[in-house]
């Protein structure tokens, strides 16, 4: 119980506070400044706390100065959103002791939030981009009538009236805006040059995906400080690189690679956006990497809207595409199909068959050479020369033609054929294993072709010697190889089969109505369920750094999870979701990094196969957690705070992937 002298000890205390939001009849702190406050409202706080269970999703905490009432309000999207949406509020009466809770995630105008940063301390890591925001709604005199826009539907009506929006945490007003035209917007491109110490993800991209070979020479078009020219040439590469305000003298030369990375989308001026693809499709020998950025269900970015793109407020422009949208703009203006490689990452390929080769390599399974079982005498005197041949075959599932061996000399001039060589490598080793290294590479195959069907499957003239080689030996005909595909390809549309193949699949975790691998388990399912996750990542290749696919079976959907933890925390954290709609092809990307009580895994080994390297590790300790009662309530652990409780509940402890009894 709060006595009338102590509340008013309390509304002293809150009027004196230098920390929060004063309003008539309240303080208003973010969670993160409670610490901040001085001993008696820490003290009240406590007492209010008390009475409520579980308080680790409160944002705002409200403290009443016309009753002894404290309430806990929720907004998830503090720091993201910039006048983010009250989900839940949890008053409790100190006069009665009485806790009620209301809802409002499902409300159609929730009230919202101005002037984050006086929630907060000065501290805060975000306060003065809160501060920079308020700033320019003051001088625009949209905070003027505070009892108006409190909530969405009042907020986003005075914003439609006045021609305004907001991307990110800056104002944004269309270029035909009456605010626009009393501006003269003088576009700085040069301004949207980063500085780094490191390759940008597009050439890095391009470098993890084997395009650079040691004689490649590479070519950035637009190469603002020049750092991807400067690591490049590090790395052993010949590259240069022109920019019309860093480099403007730099010749423009031919390259076998040449970027155009995140060009195209700074370039304000429709006609000269078009050239400048153009211009370096030109310099093009081998394969051209175009970047742009691109949104993917979120277009707050803290920029103002111009032409058909934004005006930062750096004075620098920006056009935001649509993933596909980038990739129709790519292909219209070049005549060329591109290749996803990321999220606003393209690859555009000179020739066709090195384009079908690197699609086709894509989705090669990562296999091992069988073991030598056997000893053969014959063998081990052989065995240096047979060894790329064993290699070779591990890589293609197949023996090689003409050519395609360095060594093939060396080995028909002792064993006179291929055919009688692999004999021998056969008597060495499990004949069983490299039949199952030709069904998967038949496998891999089959998911190419099905896939390519989407884009114009190419005649067996346009593929790469090495795939026509393929098809040959593990179809016997291109057309049988793709009368199979069209076969996979009308299963997948269906989701009875998806649905059946998920639920008695060996590899992956049992979900509700879906199932969730490790990326390096991908290619041990089935083809159809392999073909199925490549309908999204053709169209939008993967999330970077995403480890878990999940694969829905009761709709059409398949989500790219980022754990960066996976391998080193035994319960890592969810920091980011891209989830793909085959049924409209539409994205949604969940940045959920500051999320204070993340989701978490458990169960880790369910989502790999038996030969990842911390596999035995991770079925030990499920194993023992399962032991000790742990894992019983499945929804209670699903976050970071349940899961931690549960331990202490347990009076156990986990350090690295071990389980101990607490100290």
């Amino acid at each position: 119980m709060v006595t009338l002298e102590k509340f008013s000890t309390i509304v002293s205390s809150c009027k004196k506070s230098t920390v929060g939001k004063h309003l008539p009849s309240a303080l208003y702190v973010h969670s993160d400044a409670l610490s901040k406050l001085d001993s008696v409202l820490r003290d009240y706080e406590t007492q209010a706390r008390k009475l409520v269970k579980n308080l680790d999703r409160a944002t705002i905490v409200k403290l009443a100065t016309d009753r002894p009432k404290v309430s806990y309000l929720y907004y998830p999207d503090f720091d993201r959103d910039p006048h983010p949406q009250l989900h839940q509020s949890i008053m409790v009466d100190l006069a009665t002791e009485q806790v009620s809770v209301r809802q409002y995630h499902n409300s159609h105008n929730p009230p919202i939030l101005h002037r984050k940063e006086t929630f907060v301390g000065t501290d805060y890591p975000l306060y003065q981009t809160f501060a920079e925001l308020t700033k320019e709604e003051v001088a625009l005199g949209l905070l003027d009538n505070s009892h108006h826009i409190g909530t969405l539907q009042e907020w986003t009506r005075l914003l439609l009236e006045q021609g305004i929006s907001l991307v990110g945490h800056h104002v944004a007003c269309p270029i035909d805006s009456p605010l626009a035209r009393k501006q003269t917007i003088l576009i700085e491109r040069h301004k949207a040059a980063l500085k780094r110490s490191e390759l940008s993800r597009p050439v890095r991209v391009a470098l993890e995906a084997d395009l650079f070979k040691s004689e490649t020479t590479f070519f950035d078009y637009g190469c603002g400080y020049g750092e991807d020219v400067k690591q490049l040439e590090n790395l052993g590469y010949s590259s240069s690189g022109w920019d019309p305000y860093y480099r403007p003298h730099t010749n423009l030369e031919p390259a076998d690679i040449v970027n155009l990375g995140y060009i195209i989308n700074v370039i304000e001026d429709i006609a000269e956006r078009r050239q400048a693809l153009i211009k370096a499709w030109e310099l093009t020998h081998k394969v051209l990497i175009v970047s742009a950025q691109v949104l993917v269900d979120d277009r707050r970015r803290g920029l103002v809207a111009y032409g058909d793109g934004l005006v930062t407020n750096r004075n620098t422009f920006q056009k935001y595409y649509e993933q596909e949208e980038l990739k129709l703009y790519i292909d219209q203006v070049l005549g060329v199909e591109s290749i996803p490689a990321g999220l606003g990452i393209y690859l555009v390929f000179r020739h066709e068959a090195e384009a079908e080769f690197f699609r086709a390599s894509r989705l090669y399974s990562r296999l091992s050479t069988p073991r030598i079982q056997t000893q053969v005498r014959n063998f081990e005197d052989y065995q240096e020369l047979l060894t790329p041949l064993m290699n070779f075959y591990t890589k293609r599932g197949r023996l090689p033609v003409k050519d395609e061996l360095d060594s093939e000399a060396a080995i028909k001039a002792e064993f006179r054929s291929y055919q009688r060589a692999f004999k021998l490598v056969l008597q060495a080793t499990n004949r069983d294993e490299w039949e199952a290294i030709t069904e998967k590479r038949r496998q891999d195959l089959l998911v190419y072709l099905a896939l390519s069907k989407f884009s114009g499957r190419p005649t067996i003239r346009k593929l790469a010697p090495e795939i026509k080689a393929d098809v040959k030996a593990l179809f016997g005909s291109y057309k049988q190889a793709c009368t199979i595909a069209d076969i996979l390809l009308i299963n997948v549309g269906d989701l009875k089969k998806i649905a059946n193949l998920c639920q008695t699949s060996g590899i992956g975790k049992q979900l509700t109505n879906a199932i969730a691998v490790h990326v390096s388990a991908l290619e041990k399912l089935p083809p159809l369920l392999r073909l199925y996750e490549g309908c999204a990542s053709r169209n939008f290749y993967r999330l970077e750094n995403a480890n878990i696919i999940k694969l829905y079976y009761n709709k059409p959907k398949i989500t790219y999870l980022v754990y960066p933890e996976f391998d080193t925390q035994a319960h890592p954290a969810l920091e980011a979701t891209m989830e793909v709609d085959l049924h409209n092809l539409s994205v949604t990307y969940h940045d959920i990094s500051d999320e204070t009580n993340p989701l978490i895994l458990h169960q880790k080994d369910a989502l790999v196969a038996p030969d990842y390297p911390s596999y035995k590790k991770f079925v030990r300790l499920t194993k023992k957690e399962q032991k000790s009662g742990l894992l019983e309530n499945s929804d209670a652990i699903r976050r970071l705070h349940g899961w931690l409780r549960c331990l202490k509940e347990h009076e156990v402890k986990i350090e690295g992937h071990k389980l101990s009894n607490s100290d």
